[in-house]
């Protein structure tokens, strides 16, 4: 690594769900061992739910699970498809060519985040520019550290207001439940908050273009999927297994001695499970080949495994349902408007992405 540390690297399928399933292994960002991916380092005051041990980490995620219920989820797709058919109707009416990044994958998971974390129709505008900021990793270091400073200030704002005048929205909850009986700090929320609209949004919106970029690439695969439109579902964990957004790698560290696929792991020692090289494993036949009926498609890691699995996963796995189907239903002559290497992909952040893709149809 950048600091000299040599944390070993975990590339199959079975061993990566052996350390993340293993409370052996701390997610405690602040623990010596930790990999460091970056110089940058955060405060260990930084409030975060993926980078803690239970009992904390369990304590904190029963605060959220309530919100991200597969009932409640199924519940919001009627808001989710009238967020998806507003942003296609400004996109058809305004014309081809369109950035179907900037027009429609970025601000439909912002829109989704804003309706469950209570911002009002007043305060949208304000709420899209402060978290668009946050989410352009085109930007100076700089540039990216006052952008969050802006929006830690929203959300601040947004958190007094709700402090005055709950209402039935999550942030509401986190206030009126935990925050006013002492389960959580003001701060604390304000963090929460962060986290879920930070690792709600940019995940989404870089799996929604990329997705449909990916199609594009495979008219085969993009023909069985219109045929089909029952297979979305599965569609949709076979691109989630085949793309894996978090292409840093995942950190753990070991808090004893631990063996994981015949190799001894000494306590101390900082562990990095690669995700994208765990779902191309054998585990998944053909791995490397996209295969939207895939059998087993679901059985992918690309939102972790174990107690850390990402809580919004069934979220995320909505919102790509309704704007795959919607976008392919509404614009049959979808294409791109450029050549697939003129596009900018990303690769400055944790989650991989694309920085534009101009389509026609």
């Amino acid at each position: 690594m950048w600091d000299g540390s040599t944390p070993f690297l975990v590339t199959g399928y079975h061993e990566a769900r052996a350390v993340l399933g293993d409370s052996r292994f701390s997610a405690d960002g602040t623990h010596k061992g930790m990999p460091r991916f970056t110089k940058f380092e955060v405060p260990a005051e930084v409030f975060n739910l993926g980078r803690m041990d239970d009992p904390e980490h369990a304590r904190i995620r029963r605060m959220l699970t309530a919100h991200f219920t597969i009932r409640r989820t199924e519940a919001m797709r009627p808001m989710i498809q009238g967020i998806v058919d507003g942003l296609l109707d400004r996109l058809i009416a305004e014309g081809p060519p369109a950035d179907l990044v900037a027009d429609f994958a970025f601000p439909l998971p912002s829109q989704v985040i804003a309706v469950m974390l209570g911002v009002s129709d007043a305060d949208f505008a304000e709420f899209q520019r402060a978290s668009q900021g946050v989410m352009d990793f085109t930007v100076s270091t700089e540039e990216m550290g006052a952008a969050l400073g802006v929006m830690v200030d929203y959300v601040s704002r947004m958190c007094a207001a709700k402090r005055a005048a709950p209402g039935d929205d999550l942030l509401s909850r986190l206030i009126v439940d935990q925050e006013l009986t002492g389960g959580l700090t003001q701060q604390q929320v304000v963090a929460t908050a962060l986290v879920l609209l930070l690792a709600g949004h940019e995940t989404t919106a870089n799996m929604i273009a990329l997705s449909g970029v990916l199609l594009l690439r495979h008219p085969e695969q993009l023909a069985r999927l219109r045929a089909d439109p029952g297979l979305m579902p599965n569609a949709v964990d076979e691109l989630l297994r085949y793309i894996t957004i978090v292409q840093e790698g995942t950190g753990r560290v070991a808090a004893e001695d631990v063996e994981v696929g015949g190799v001894l792991i000494p306590a101390g020692e900082g562990v990095i499970i690669n995700l994208p090289s765990a779902n191309r494993d054998p585990h998944f036949a053909d791995a490397h080949e996209l295969d939207l009926g895939r059998p087993n498609a679901r059985e992918h890691i690309g939102f972790g495994f174990g107690v850390h699995q990402c809580l919004g996963q069934t979220l995320a796995r909505v919102e790509l349902q309704i704007a795959l189907e919607t976008l392919l239903r509404r614009l049959p002559a979808l294409r791109l408007e450029v050549p697939l290497d003129d596009l900018a992909f990303l690769y400055e952040s944790m989650n991989f992405g694309v920085a534009r893709v101009p389509v026609a149809w």
